[in-house]
């Protein structure tokens, strides 16, 4: 399924969902929490993605479901790299540079051997701290990637 021009969400709508999904706290248990959530919402659905949850430079959950390979943990770690480095999630910084008209290498002069503005990776922000990490997927279309990201976060943070 190759996405359409209009099904791309728009950059307000990108930031608005980073200023909504905002943490008041986040430790490892939470991160252990939002891990499972997203492995198990991709193995009941039988996805083949690799899951991630980062705070700072430490790595808290990691899981590969079956289908996945060695090539979604480095879109992962390129994806997450991005969240650290602008602080919005990777689709946000993608569209940026769609609306741009210009490719990541030219908007923000970094490397897409280093990061990747493709969807499926969402910054962990605490209210009244800012980004301390990142959650991300990799194993479908880059739309599909950011939807099940922020789908499992909004159910975090009813639950």
């Amino acid at each position: 399924m190759s996405a359409t021009e209009r099904d791309w969400p728009a950059v307000t709508e990108l930031a608005a969902q980073e200023d909504e999904l905002q943490w008041r706290r986040f430790d490892e248990d939470d991160a252990w929490r939002l891990g499972v959530a997203l492995r198990t919402a991709a193995r009941d659905r039988e996805l083949p993605l690799a899951v991630d949850v980062t705070r700072g430079d430490q790595q808290l959950f990691h899981a590969a479901l079956a289908g996945s390979s060695p090539d979604n943990d480095a879109w992962l770690a390129r994806k997450a790299r991005t969240v650290r480095r602008f602080h919005k999630s990777s689709l946000h910084v993608g569209q940026l540079c769609r609306d741009a008209g210009r490719p990541l290498e030219e908007v923000f002069l970094v490397p897409s051997s280093e990061y990747a503005a493709h969807g499926g990776a969402f910054p962990i922000t605490v209210v009244g701290v800012g980004v301390v990490g990142s959650v991300a997927v990799s194993g479908l279309p880059q739309l599909e990637d950011h939807a099940l990201v922020v789908e499992v976060l909004r159910a975090a943070h009813r639950g």
